[in-house]
């Protein structure tokens, strides 16, 4: 039987603190979600591991580094409903469901989908509600929300998700540009949002992300 609870602190004393991530509740949501219940049993044993652990598919359930770094810099609070775009099998909703008032995680795969409210439920995350539907349409009906949470790489951010952000909220995305990817965060004000550096991360694309191309004929 491993000893994930172990492991568990070790990914957060060796991967979380040591990369500039200081927001005690962020630290101490890592500590209590067992990261290894969100993977596919075939997985668990690189649960705790640094780097991008690969869903299938083309997704990624992100590394402990970039997620922990992505919620600091996003700074959600106790009263805030967050979106938490590409949930996988829900482990990133378990992480900001304790920071936050309520979750709700959208996930396209139909399987994912009812593999993460299974578990979700399993672990008695009673504050994440989860959707399944295209990411990149959001899920306005649940909205506006006072943050976003791109779980995955994005060449653009549509506008369908920007529209669903509250006027003061902030949304998190990894932006790829050639081989290096940028985590920012976007800040809505008067209706526009304007980003600001983060840090650098890598992802891949989300479905339904990729930039639009010109058509030419």
């Amino acid at each position: 039987m491993a000893d994930y609870l172990a492991r568990r602190t070790t990914m957060v004393d060796t991967q979380v603190r040591p990369s500039d991530v200081t927001k005690f509740p962020v630290i101490q949501a890592m500590l209590s979600v067992p990261r290894e219940a969100y993977v596919p049993d075939t997985k668990r044993e690189a649960a705790y591991a640094g780097g991008n652990i690969d869903l299938g598919g083309g997704r990624v359930l992100l590394e402990p580094r970039t997620l922990a770094k992505m919620l600091d810099a996003l700074d959600i609070q106790p009263d805030e409903l967050v979106l938490d775009v590409g949930a996988a099998l829900g482990y990133s909703s378990a992480v900001i469901a304790h920071l936050a008032e309520a979750v709700v995680a959208l996930e396209e795969d139909a399987q994912m989908a009812s593999e993460a409210e299974r578990i979700l439920g399993e672990q008695g995350c009673d504050n994440v509600a989860v959707i399944q539907g295209e990411l990149a349409a959001g899920a306005a009906k649940h909205g506006p929300y006072d943050a976003i949470c791109i779980e995955g790489g994005v060449e653009h951010v549509p506008d369908a998700l920007v529209d669903q952000l509250k006027d003061g909220g902030r949304i998190a995305a990894i932006f790829l540009e050639g081989a290096l990817g940028v985590c920012r965060i976007g800040y809505k004000f008067d209706g526009k949002l304007s980003w600001r550096f983060a840090f650098n991360a890598g992802a891949p694309v989300l479905p339904g992300f990729e930039a639009r191309r010109a058509f030419v004929l």
